[in-house]
């Protein structure tokens, strides 16, 4: 990666409390389940898959003064992750996760410390965000705090990668612009086309659409870009714009998904965007090696429950397996 070194991950951290049930809860509805509670966030999440699946990580988040705070640390230096935490006189953030036996879920989010991630904070970083070879960024931070850290990586040469997840968050062209990876969901890509592409495509319609007509709406949305839409069990959906297929053959194409049996779907989708960025850190090969890659960590991860906690230990060749 031309002499650049490992993954930079600026988002969440968040202490999840989970409860299990046969159902999601409906409103007005009480239902028995189990309890558990462990380490979250979007930036957390993807932070640790990239460490567990090899990559040099570096983490930029902010943290309360309390319990979840010192969880935090905790966790990021068994993980080998370097911590960059900004003080915050909030609470650490807290996510709030209903599963249902299908592995499904509902999320609700405070975003406590998270809320006061700022650009000035992100700039104090510009040397490590300079050295990355890939940075990596959600939408659980403010957007000014992201669109900085895009800025400093683009503007040093590094890869930018960019979750625009939650679907709900604001987003900007600025943003998008920064991005050379695009990374939605299915919910999220709707999202984003209604916002920026002034195109109308449900969820729930992604994955039965026709190759072309994805291939044609990523290129609206992103045209500088690759777009790559993760389809849960299906796999994914992958875009290049003309002339820039990153070693691939196609410009776009599918890359279908492992089956597995899952038992919590909570954290899938980070585990799919920290492997990918992990991947491309360490590995000269064409894109849809990358993507192959993170399909089948990403897969993996659903055998557990939690979300970072359930990273699996899947190391990319030429890395040393086990824990740092």
């Amino acid at each position: 990666m031309g002499g650049r070194c490992g993954v930079v991950v600026v988002g969440s951290f968040n202490v999840d409390h989970v409860w299990r049930s046969a159902a999601l809860p409906s409103p007005g509805a009480t239902l028995a389940g189990e309890y558990f509670s462990g380490p979250g966030g979007k930036g957390f999440n993807q932070a640790v898959a990239a460490a567990r699946a090899g990559a040099a990580t570096t983490f930029c988040c902010a943290l309360g003064d309390d319990a979840g705070g010192v969880l935090a640390r905790r966790l990021a230096a068994a993980d080998g992750i370097a911590l960059q935490a900004m003080h915050s006189a909030a609470p650490t953030g807290t996510a709030g996760i209903f599963v249902d036996a299908q592995g499904r879920n509902s999320i609700v989010i405070g975003a406590g410390a998270n809320a006061d991630l700022d650009a000035a904070s992100v700039e104090a970083h510009a040397i490590l965000l300079a050295a990355a070879a890939v940075v990596l960024v959600q939408l659980e931070s403010p957007l000014d705090a992201i669109e900085r850290a895009l800025a400093l990586a683009r503007a040093s040469g590094a890869t930018t990668l960019l979750n625009p997840a939650p679907a709900n968050a604001a987003t900007s062209a600025r943003l998008l612009k920064l991005a050379d990876v695009l990374l939605p969901n299915e919910t999220e890509f709707e999202a984003l086309l209604s916002r920026h592409a002034d195109a109308t495509l449900p969820a729930d319609a992604v994955f039965a659409s026709d190759d072309a007509t994805l291939h044609a709406l990523c290129r609206r949305l992103l045209p500088h870009g690759t777009v790559v839409v993760t389809l849960g069990a299906a796999g994914c959906f992958v875009s290049h714009a003309d002339g820039a297929c990153r070693g691939d053959a196609a410009a776009h194409y599918r890359v279908a998904a492992e089956p597995v049996a899952a038992v919590d779907t909570t954290g899938a989708g980070d585990a799919f965007n920290g492997a990918l960025a992990a991947s491309l850190s360490v590995r000269e090969v064409p894109f849809a090696a990358h993507a192959a890659f993170a399909n089948h960590y990403a897969g993996r991860s659903t055998l557990a429950r939690g979300a970072a906690e359930a990273m699996p230990w899947i190391k990319l060749p030429g890395c040393a397996s086990g824990p740092t």
